[in-house]
């Protein structure tokens, strides 16, 4: 069964994702630390995990080959690869097996110059070209995995 998994709390990109869903008529597990509003709709459904790295646990868990997470977290990205799923962050951007080694590195650089103060502030801001770039890369990615992962 095709499903996609939303990493919830600071994804951007929710409402695009659930009139995507609808349109292909797929599942969606909206992981989240705390409750949220969620459209009323079968295809949707809230999980709430309290605690910290508890959503991302829930996600790489249960995520594997013929799902898609979308998450801006890159290492739960990685686990997510690792169990065969597709990964798409909010900006657009398919994360695979092979650049998630670079993605990774890349964070753990940032993290260590904003801790020394040698940069400051975290990721742009989305842009109406992200989202759109998001939109036509989630369009793909849906129709991939319904070519390659048929549900019997």
């Amino acid at each position: 069964m095709h499903l996609i998994f939303i990493d919830a709390d600071a994804c951007p990109v929710k409402e695009e994702t659930y009139k995507v869903a609808i349109r292909y008529s797929m599942r969606v597990e909206i992981v989240a630390n705390a409750f949220m509003r969620v459209p009323g709709n079968a295809l949707f459904q809230l999980v709430v995990k309290p605690g910290f790295g508890t959503a991302d646990d829930h996600i790489a868990e249960h995520c594997g080959p013929g799902d898609l997470v979308i998450t801006s977290d890159i290492p739960l990205a990685a686990r997510c690869i690792e169990k065969k799923a597709l990964v798409l962050n909010p900006k657009g951007n398919q994360l695979t097996e092979d650049d998630i080694g670079e993605a990774l590195a890349m964070r753990n650089l940032m993290e260590e110059l904003r801790q020394s103060q040698v940069v400051g502030g975290g990721p742009a801001p989305m842009t109406p070209k992200d989202r759109s770039r998001f939109l036509s890369t989630l369009d793909q990615l849906i129709n991939s995995l319904k070519r390659n992962h048929p549900i019997t």
